[in-house]
């Protein structure tokens, strides 16, 4: 055994009562059993009140909070969300003032436009790919390009063109549609397109220059309600790993620019299967790193999704009295 490495002499260490160690978590945060009819309330409370539990409370709150002092809720969601059959709850959050705009990529978009349509959305790609008939479909591209060129001329965003288009046309599934919804209650749906990235991009009709026109100015739209969103508000990035946390860091940049940098303590939460890069730090950490909080929160929209909702509705209505 080389001299110089001597076992540690254990005599030695120094410790303290484990009475004045400061502690992570406490007996009083466990889990609880609660009643098999329990209500969801009653459920929530039963959960430990430790790691995301705290988490998804402290989001409920901030969503409540934001609501009863009439600062934006704002929602930013990828194609997948409209797929997973959960517009009805954006919508009623729409119509109760809760959510005060709605941001999608051009894939959320052709989704919602889809389901009020025709009814059903979200084609096999890989079966139609192999035959190049991918996103070959009339219907979808006929009307959706015609509205946003309808829109340029008009000179309103690419949201508001096709929910307009969709209250004219009045399909069998329009209350399905956060689209339409937007255009009846005068509520901000701004659509953020990669040009490309769309199906509607590859037929005849497409008009690039309506695609660039209506979409910059829901970016200039989404500006404007983030100027409000400082000192309480709350944003929620639902499914969009690139896009939207690109656009969201870009039009709050933008917001804080022409406000002088007063837009400060709101929350932020990235919700998601997974957690990638771009959401963690263009939407989690650097827009509140000067103040107010961001939260993740990792599971299937599907599940996530709801269970939120229903917190916040029951949240509401235990302050309600």
């Amino acid at each position: 055994m080389n001299p110089k490495f001597q076992p540690a002499d254990l005599n030695s260490v120094s410790t303290y009562s484990i009475k004045d160690r400061k502690t992570k978590v406490q007996q009083t945060d466990f889990a609880q059993l609660g009643p098999p009819d329990a209500t969801l309330a009653q459920f929530t409370a039963t959960l430990p009140d430790i790691l995301k539990v705290k988490d998804l409370r402290n989001i409920v709150k901030a969503i409540a909070h934001a609501y009863k002092l009439e600062k934006p809720v704002i929602v930013g969601m990828g194609g997948h969300v409209i797929k997973c059959g959960l517009s009805p709850l954006f919508i009623h959050l729409m119509e109760i003032g809760l959510v005060s705009a709605v941001i999608m990529n051009g894939g959320a978009s052709i989704h919602d436009f889809e389901i009020a349509t025709i009814g059903s959305t979200s084609e096999d790609v890989a079966v139609n790919l192999e035959t190049g008939m991918f996103g070959m479909v009339q219907e979808t591209p006929k009307w959706m390009n015609y509205a946003i060129s309808a829109g340029a001329h008009a000179d309103i965003g690419m949201g508001a063109a096709l929910g307009n288009t969709l209250l004219e046309m009045n399909p069998p599934h329009m209350n399905y549609s956060i689209l339409a919804s937007g255009a009846r209650l005068g509520i901000p749906v701004c659509v953020h397109v990669a040009i490309g990235a769309d199906t509607i991009h590859m037929h005849p009709g497409v008009d690039s220059a309506a695609i660039r026109r209506t979409s910059f100015t829901d970016f200039r739209i989404l500006d404007s309600v983030l100027k409000h969103i400082g000192d309480g508000g709350v944003y929620l990035n639902i499914g969009s790993a690139v896009v939207l946390p690109e656009v969201f860091v870009k039009a709050l940049n933008l917001a804080r620019n022409l406000s002088k940098g007063e837009i400060k303590n709101f929350t932020t939460v990235n919700m998601d299967m997974i957690q990638h890069y771009r959401p963690l730090e263009n939407v989690v950490k650097r827009p509140t790193q000067s103040g107010g909080a961001g939260y993740t929160l990792t599971g299937h929209h599907e599940i996530m999704v709801p269970l939120l909702v229903h917190l916040v509705l029951a949240e509401l209505a235990i302050d309600e009295g």
